[in-house]
């Protein structure tokens, strides 16, 4: 391996890391506006009673483990 330096090499790997970094933060904080942005307040919220309570959902995963 000849012993030069190339400083287009390093200035290129620079650059694909501060991007790699900016991409990562603008997807983190594009992702919590999102969901802050979905978020809908709860206008009245029921209390759990505690009881279970078999929901279509559930009843569908049941169905699924069915022979």
């Amino acid at each position: 391996m000849p012993n030069t330096r190339n400083p287009e090499r390093r200035r290129f790997l620079k650059t694909l890391g501060v991007g790699t970094a900016a991409a990562g933060a603008a997807a983190a904080v594009g992702h919590v506006t999102l969901a802050q942005a979905d978020a809908k307040p709860a206008a009245k919220e029921a209390k759990p009673s505690g009881e279970y309570r078999e929901t279509p959902h559930i009843r569908a995963f049941y169905a699924t483990l069915r022979d």
